[in-house]
């Protein structure tokens, strides 16, 4: 089926959680609202995929969508929110900052089509999380088991740098998603920005949180207590190209987080 770029929900993309009738956030009183009244994560994640909060966002990610990469000139952008991807009763959450520009940005799902996400998908497959060892495009029969992968941010921002504003707007979605998925056993920070959302989010919460406040490194380990008991929270360097081709982040070291992932706190 042919879609035009960006994509209108409920038109028939693969994994859309969204129909045309889905309420959409336009400011953050908005988005306050609806995500309070999200009853679980597949209504959480409808929200999300049509939000148009953040007014630079939005023009920035339909923009990348029309204009696109010559690579990917002859395929439709998804060019809305990139919802979160995995289990609807997850154990364990990976978190990261935001969809790419030609990533989820193009595909609709988190870290697809993309090097980061060939990382991520290849290490969780190891694993044994997720069903392919890639994942390429929405529909393509990726599955994840167990897992659950968020981002502090849901678009796409110019030059990869949400502001501390749209931070702030998208973070009351993260809130809700970290709340929704309780219990869990882990959580894998990709990455410094993550590490302090997920802190963040946690006070908001009102989790009890380390204090001081734990740094961020690969590797770094802290527990952060919840409602539904405590949780494993662990570091690692982002699975960024600039990581991963420079040998900052090697397979092992990845490979090594995530089987920490399933130990209890």
């Amino acid at each position: 089926m042919a879609h035009p770029s960006p994509v209108a929900p409920g038109t028939g993309w693969p994994g859309d959680p969204a129909t045309a009738e889905t309420p959409v956030a336009h400011d953050a009183l908005d988005v306050a609202r609806l995500a309070a009244s999200a009853a679980d994560l597949p209504a959480l994640d409808a929200y999300v995929s049509v939000c148009r909060a953040c007014p630079r966002l939005v023009a920035w990610r339909e923009e990348v969508a029309v204009t696109k990469r010559a690579a990917y000139a002859d395929q439709p952008y998804w060019g809305r929110p990139a919802p979160s991807f995995g289990d609807p009763h997850p154990e364990i959450l990976i978190v990261g900052l935001a969809p790419a520009a030609h990533g989820a940005n193009r595909t609709g799902r988190m870290f697809t089509g993309d090097r980061s996400g060939d990382w991520l998908y290849a290490a969780l497959h190891r694993a044994g999380y997720a069903s392919q060892p890639g994942s390429m495009a929405a529909g393509d029969g990726q599955t994840l088991t167990a897992v659950r992968i968020v981002a502090a941010a849901h678009c796409a921002p110019p030059a990869n740098k949400p502001t501390p504003a749209e931070l702030a707007t998208c973070g009351v979605w993260f809130d809700r998603d970290l709340e929704l998925s309780l219990p869990l056993r882990s959580i894998l920070a990709l990455g410094g920005i993550a590490w302090s959302a997920i802190l963040g989010a946690a006070k908001r919460l009102g989790w009890e949180v380390p204090n001081p406040l734990p740094k961020f490194g690969h590797g770094a380990e802290t527990a952060l207590a919840t409602p539904a008991g405590d949780v494993r929270m662990i570091g690692s360097y982002h699975v960024s190209q600039q990581n991963t081709f420079t040998g900052r982040l090697t397979e092992e070291m990845l490979d090594a987080v995530m089987r920490r992932l399933s130990l209890k706190p």
